[in-house]
This record gives structure tokens, C-alpha cells and sequence, in this order.
């Protein structure tokens, strides 16, 4: 069941989605990915969601069948949807926002091809911004993931035996997440981002690039998944770094704590204390107003200053970004790059992550979620920042 809270925050969305459209001068939006009818109407169904500029929401459902409601419609197939239009007097739109960076291009021309559009403009892009700036509701969702995320976390030393694997290492994490209520399976936006419940990296697999537009990489176990573990044995003198998702809820925090075993030497510990001060001198700064590409510059400026730059955020291949928005997706916009035009907003949620790769060692760095607020912003994953012995 839907709850009360959550359907009060739905019409506040369908409110300011609606606005955000009429500012286009287009008709309606049509959406049918999962992550986008979720943030319109709470629930998942494979279909089509068509929200008028003015009035109410159309919903035309494929699958589950025995959904009701006013103005949901089941069809067995979109070509369904005109005759619903007219049958019910309503005109058929010509001028509509499409999911153009996600649908394929024969379903965008089967589209096309029933409704004979005039024009269409994007709605990816216009809905992921929509979704940067997160509702009261949303905010609590990102709390609760916040807090669990944090107490699992404090129980990863308890999954380390002498011995281990980081495969073995990481499915004990990964049991320990779903006691906590870890749904599992987790978003994210964009081709070549398959990932099983985050990542763990061992030693010199940090180093390993991957295709994955992830900060870090690691081979994997197979040339179908090459990201993360990859069956590394955890021995005396390495990093272990984790960053595993915070899918306690419907909306994602990120969090990456670093770990130890035995003496590891002192190039890793001052990097992982640069990483620090970054995140330090990020929250003193960050702010509604401020822009990202700032935030990145004053991270970079750190970094170089330190005499690190060679190791930051990867070796053999280095990200070109130190954070990411989250919520639904884990990398949603907006993103800290040197080339970002994005400006922080209150209400925005992100997570920072400054990360450097040892050679011979492993990854050391952080990563905490934040929540923007009207001054300043907000630490939502609290929980201790050093390095964690294991053994």
C-alpha cells in the first residue's frame, strides 16, 4: 500500500513536473522506464505514463495485471492508446517529451508511428533534473538508507577471516546487507553499468581500469562483468577499499569506507588523510549557489598541492570526477567535474568521493552522501572515516 505521506509528495511532484513542462511550451511527457514511473507514481508497472502539461495523469498498463484506478487504462500493446484518447474526448497530443536517451529507436518510432508527433524534445534530461532536487519524503528515504548503511558498515570487520578471498570477503558483506534490509539489486543510469551490490577492491586489482563509468574499477570475475573483485587473496600490508550501495530503501546513499590488513605504508595513510582534508574543505564551502565545477577545482587544487596527482582517483586510468548526485540512480546528475555548468540547489542530495589508488597496496580515500541545505550541507553516512584494521 501506498502511504499517506507518499501520496501528498507524489501531487507535489505531478505539481511541479507539470510547471517544469508548460516552461517547455510542450503538450505532455510520455514516460515508460521503470525509475521514472516510480518517481510519478510510486509504483513500477511496464507501460506508459502520459502526464498532460494541464490536468490529470494517464497511466496505460501492459503488466501486472488487476491494477485499477481512475485513468489507468490496461492495454495489451501501446497502439491501444489513441483509441483511449478519443474514446474518452481527450485530444491526442503532438508535442511531447520522450525518453529519447533511454528508450531504443524502434520503440521511439512505434511511438511516433501511433501518434503521429510534430514534435519531440527529451525528457531524460528534463526528468533526471527534475529528480536532482529531492522532496521532504525523499529526504527521509535517503535518512533511513543513511542510517543503515552506516550500522552495516560497522559490522564488516566481523566478515574478515585469514585466508579470505575479496570475492568471499564481499559476499559476507553482501549476507550482512540484506539482514540489514538491503533490497539488493540497485539503479543506475546508462549503458555498461552492471554492478553486483557495489564493489570491493583488494591490492592491485584497484588499479585494474574497467569499462564501467564507476571512480574506480577492478577486473571482476569475468570479461561479461569486469568491475570489482576478481578473486584476489587478502594479504598482510594491503587496502581493502569498500563501496557498497546503500539500498535500504527505494532511494540510494553512498558510502565507501577503507580497510586494512597488517602495516600498510605511509604514502596510503597520508593519501587517505589528503582525502580528508577534501572533504573537509568540500563541506566548508558547498553551498545552494555554489558550482560544481568549483567543488572539483578545489579538490584537484588539494590534490596537487599534496604532490598526489598521479594517484587520484585511479592510475592507469583516472575518473575525471570527484562526485555524483544520487537518489533513484546511483549516479544521478549533478556530477563534479572540472567541466561542469551545474550549480548546487538546496534540497540536492550527492556524494562526494575523493579516492587514490597505492600501487602494490590498493585504494584509500572516502565517500559519504550529503544532503544540501539552505545553508550549507549536511552529512547523511556518519560513521568513522580512518582507516579500519581487519586483523
Amino acid at each position: 500500500m501506498i502511504n499517506k505521506k507518499l501520496i501528498k509528495d507524489l501531487f507535489f511532484r505531478q505539481r511541479q513536473v507539470q510547471k517544469a513542462i508548460r516552461e517547455t511550451g510542450t503538450e505532455g511527457i510520455l514516460l515508460t522506464t521503470d525509475v521514472n514511473i516510480y518517481y510519478m507514481t510510486g509504483l513500477v508497472f511496464n507501460g506508459y505514463y502520459y502526464l498532460p502539461a494541464e490536468g490529470d495523469p494517464l497511466l496505460f498498463v501492459k503488466r501486472p495485471g488487476g491494477l485499477s484506478g481512475e485513468r489507468l487504462f490496461p492495454v495489451r500493446k501501446p497502439e491501444q492508446m489513441p483509441d483511449i484518447f478519443l474514446s474518452n474526448g481527450w485530444k491526442l497530443p503532438e508535442n511531447v517529451l520522450l525518453e529519447t536517451d533511454e528508450v531504443s529507436y524502434n520503440e521511439y518510432m512505434r511511438l511516433q508511428n501511433i501518434f503521429h508527433f510534430k514534435k519531440t524534445d527529451n525528457a531524460t534530461t528534463f526528468i533526471r533534473r527534475m529528480r536532482m532536487v529531492k522532496t521532504p519524503w525523499e529526504i527521509e528515504q535517503l535518512r533511513v538508507s543513511a542510517d543503515r548503511h552506516a550500522a552495516t558498515y560497522a559490522r564488516i570487520p566481523d566478515c574478515y577471516r585469514p585466508g579470505m578471498t575479496d570475492v568471499r570477503f564481499q559476499a559476507e558483506i553482501e549476507y550482512r546487507m540484506r539482514l540489514h534490509g538491503s533490497i539488493g539489486v540497485f539503479h543506475a543510469f546508462g549503458p555498461n553499468m552492471n554492478i553486483f551490490m557495489g564493489s570491493v577492491l583488494a591490492g592491485e586489482n584497484a588499479a585494474t581500469p574497467s569499462p564501467q563509468d564507476f571512480a574506480l574499477g577492478g577486473g571482476g570475475q569475468t570479461p561479461l562483468c569486469p568491475i570489482g573483485a576478481n578473486g584476489t587473496m587478502l594479504t598482510e600490508g594491503m587496502t581493502v577499499m569498500v563501496d557498497m550501495a546503500g539500498n535500504y530503501t527505494d532511494y540510494l546513499t553512498d558510502m565507501t569506507r577503507v580497510y586494512s590488513i597488517g602495516t600498510i605504508p605511509e604514502l596510503a595513510r597520508r593519501a587517505h588523510r589528503v582525502s580528508q582534508e577534501i572533504q573537509d574543505a568540500v563541506e566548508v564551502t558547498a553551498r545552494p549557489g555554489v558550482a560544481c565545477a568549483d567543488l572539483y577545482n578545489i579538490a584537484y587544487a588539494i590534490v596537487e598541492k599534496a604532490g598526489l596527482a598521479d594517484y587520484f582517483m585511479g592510475t592507469r586510468q583516472q575518473a575525471k570526477f570527484v562526485g555524483h548526485g544520487i537518489g533513484l540512480e546511483i549516479n544521478e546528475p549533478p556530477v563534479f567535474t572540472p567541466r561542469s555548468g551545474e550549480a548546487l540547489e538546496a534540497n540536492m542530495t550527492f556524494a562526494l568521493e575523493p579516492k587514490f589508488v597505492i600501487p602494490r597496496v590498493g585504494a584509500v580515500g572516502i565517500e559519504n552522501s550529503f544532503l544540501v541545505t539552505n545553508t550549507g550541507v549536511e552529512k547523511l553516512t556518519v560513521f568513522r572515516e580512518d582507516i579500519i584494521p581487519l586483523d
